[in-house]
């Protein structure tokens, strides 16, 4: 089963994704740091709070109370370190970008990688995220639940590194989507979702799956 076939059945079992929320390039590096390993509920809450009660400008955050931003990163684990984290974002933003990061979407593509990766939490797959959701670069950007659910499919091998199946999923599958942002993104939302809900990591309910019939995965275990 080729990925646009994939999609379309997934598109059916969970319905069409909805619109992303955010696409300022800043926005979606504090999401990313509000609340660490929170549920996307718990994220979704923590970030809605900080818009509420600081804002999400660096000055902002550079002015706020350090226990209001303790308190709104309790949402998730280690608050202390989190609120530092969202501190060092706004630094970042403030001395190095004039707190404007558009010019960064701007960049060739491995220059706005690299800036991007300045900032806390982004690694690489964070910072094709960034550039996907902003619609700078058409890159099939994934999270971990949507690498895992590719390579079940056999879009690449799992191996120990992350970084090899990263990119081998990634070339593979991005070779049969259209070279456009929205094409992507949805695709990233639905694999994720998949891998959220089913395709989990341990104990995956490939019995529920749309996909099992066409999964190697599904294949291998069932044998």
């Amino acid at each position: 089963m080729k990925l646009p076939a994939v999609l379309a059945a997934l598109r059916r079992f969970y319905g069409k994704p909805a619109t992303a929320k955010r696409s300022d390039p800043f926005e979606l590096i504090l999401y990313e740091n509000v609340a660490y390993l929170a549920t996307d509920a718990r994220r979704e809450e923590a970030f809605a709070l900080l818009e509420k009660r600081v804002g999400l400008t660096p000055a902002r955050i550079l002015a706020a109370p350090p226990e209001v931003l303790r308190e709104i990163a309790g949402r998730g684990i280690l608050p202390a370190g989190t609120a530092e984290k969202l501190l060092e974002t706004a630094r970042i933003a403030d001395d190095e970008f004039g707190g404007d990061l558009s010019p960064v979407l701007r960049l060739p593509r491995k220059e706005a990688i690299r800036e991007l990766r300045k900032f806390p939490s982004i690694g690489e797959p964070g910072a094709e995220k960034i550039l996907l959701f902003t619609r700078a670069r058409p890159i099939l950007a994934l999270d971990s639940n949507g690498l895992r659910v590719l390579l079940r499919l056999g879009y690449g091998t799992e191996e120990k590194s992350y970084a090899k199946p990263y990119r081998s999923a990634q070339e593979a599958a991005s070779a049969e989507l259209p070279e456009a942002c929205a094409a992507r993104i949805e695709a990233h939302l639905l694999l994720r979702r998949h891998g959220q809900e089913l395709c989990k990591r341990n104990h995956p309910r490939c019995d529920a799956c749309p996909l099992r019939r066409d999964c190697a995965y599904y294949r291998a275990v069932s044998a």
